[in-house]
């Protein structure tokens, strides 16, 4: 059975929708529209019942709220309702979640920092997760290349759908999350004409039938919409 990612014209591009419990990684310059694609995720997720769940390093639940409330999609209401939890990881009860005893050792610090979070999402019985973004992981064990690794492959294993947000900015630069995660997803900036325009690529789906054309994106007061019947030209 697949889920709806709540974004209009993109469950056409992968099968009906991304298939359950797996790590899809979301990648793109900034304003590219990563953060709107995530929470019409979980906003979808809110009304059909699942239990979602947005992890943030870069802004806080009000900030969050207020952004997507100037559309129409619905995230105010998805925000306030039981399905819906938010945590950003500079609040101290997400750092307790997150980093807890052991501090930066790699040996128990990563170790407790995984299990916590793996623990919690499967505990709370989470449907839906967006981590945004890899460097949240950076910020709690830099220069780790193996936490990073171990991390991932963690997330793999919960029972839940999951969207990485990943600041990598070009397409054919691949790193470990997109080796490791069972879908790829990539929001461009381009050059089209006399202005900038917005488009989305899969580069990766396992288990779905998919092209690696790209298709053009655009906003307007209902948030996010993929056009999956035009494609951008070169």
């Amino acid at each position: 059975m697949r889920l709806s990612t709540g974004v209009d014209g993109f469950d056409e591009l992968v099968d009906g929708g991304l298939l359950r419990n797996r790590l899809y990684i979301l990648s793109g310059p900034p304003g590219s529209g990563k953060t709107t694609f995530s929470s019409h995720f979980v906003t979808e997720g809110a009304r059909v019942g699942d239990k979602c769940l947005f992890l943030s390093m870069h802004e806080t639940e009000a900030e969050l709220t207020h952004d997507m409330g100037s559309y129409d999609f619905g995230f105010e209401k998805a925000a306030q309702s039981g399905n819906f939890q938010f945590r950003n990881v500079f609040d101290s009860n997400a750092k307790r979640l997150l980093k807890g005893p052991g501090g930066n050792d790699f040996s128990t610090g990563v170790k407790n920092m995984t299990n916590r979070l793996v623990g919690f999402i499967n505990s709370r019985e989470i449907d839906r997760l967006v981590i945004d973004s890899t460097m949240i992981l950076q910020y709690f064990y830099p220069d780790n290349h193996e936490a990073f690794v171990q991390f991932l492959t963690s997330l793999k294993r919960v029972d839940a759908t999951t969207i990485l947000i990943s600041e990598m900015t070009d397409p054919t630069s691949y790193a470990d999350e997109h080796y490791l995660a069972h879908g790829v997803v990539f929001m461009h900036n381009y050059m089209e004409g006399d202005g900038m325009r917005r488009g989305v690529q899969i580069i990766k789906m396992r288990g779905t039938d998919i092209d690696s054309d790209i298709y053009p994106v655009e906003f307007d007061d209902d948030g996010l919409h993929v056009r999956p019947k035009r494609e951008v030209e070169a």
